[in-house]
């Protein structure tokens, strides 16, 4: 069975997820256009059997790795004792949903030493890929998309909910940052250029549309609820200028 070596491990983000559409490749051949000789393989009297992607785009069926621990994260053991007691599609379902598992948790193995953002990044980058089971079964892949607010286009309704608390959501879909949410479907810092993430405070300009980290333009939710309109750092400037 093929190994990746701790030396040869890949490191950056890029890499990384370079691994992982590789040994994604693997699985999904073996599930789909191999998937006959794959069938025949899991056979139900041989011993646990797991299903394993390489990083050469190849796939194999084989016994499980001897060491403990193992060099990487294992697949599901066994997958061949269930291939008889389901129907044909059902099992490769099954074993598609353990593969994604396994796909991720390989992923985020080499992974565990990137900081926030970069597995942050690492992510998004798998989750612009349909999963192994949205490819065996055929189901259609949806980016998600950005909240829309489709009435009231002021920031003090988007701002804010009805009990006055300040929502932590991602500003409006804004056009002048089109092709970034399209790429990545995430809201962007109008002061630092971080991604959106639901675990910090925002704040919504009422004048540009801009969403802000509350860090970054000095606001924190309390004082947000005491601000009627608010105006980002760029905005005051310019309200400023003769």
């Amino acid at each position: 069975m093929e190994m990746a070596a701790i030396s040869s491990s890949p490191r950056t983000v890029e890499e990384i997820f370079k691994d992982y559409s590789a040994r994604r490749s693997g699985i999904v051949r073996a599930l789909t256009y191999d998937v006959d000789e794959f069938y025949a393989t899991c056979d139900p009297e041989k011993e646990n059997l797991c299903l394993y992607g390489h990083p050469n785009e190849t796939w194999e069926v084989t016994l499980p790795a001897e060491e403990v621990p193992p060099e990487l994260p294992e697949p599901a053991l066994g997958i061949n004792f269930a291939r008889d007691g389901m129907q044909r599609r059902d099992w490769l379902s099954l074993v598609a949903v353990h593969t994604d598992s396994w796909l991720l948790a390989v992923a985020f193995y080499f992974g565990a030493r990137l900081n926030r953002n970069e597995r942050k990044r690492l992510f998004s980058l798998i989750n612009d890929l349909p999963t192994v089971f949205e490819v065996v079964t055929e189901r259609k892949h949806v980016k998600d998309k950005p909240n829309v607010d489709n009435g009231n286009k002021s920031r003090s309704s988007t701002k804010r909910s009805s009990d006055g608390q300040a929502k932590i959501t991602p500003r409006a879909y804004d056009e002048s940052y089109a092709e970034d949410e399209d790429e990545h479907g995430e809201t962007l810092c109008g002061s630092c250029g971080g991604n959106y993430s639901g675990d910090e405070f925002w704040i919504g300009c009422d004048i540009c549309e801009r969403w802000y980290h509350g860090k970054c333009v000095k606001i924190t939710p309390a004082k947000a609820e005491s601000i009627k309109q608010y105006k980002c750092p760029s905005c005051s400037t310019k309200k400023g200028r003769p």
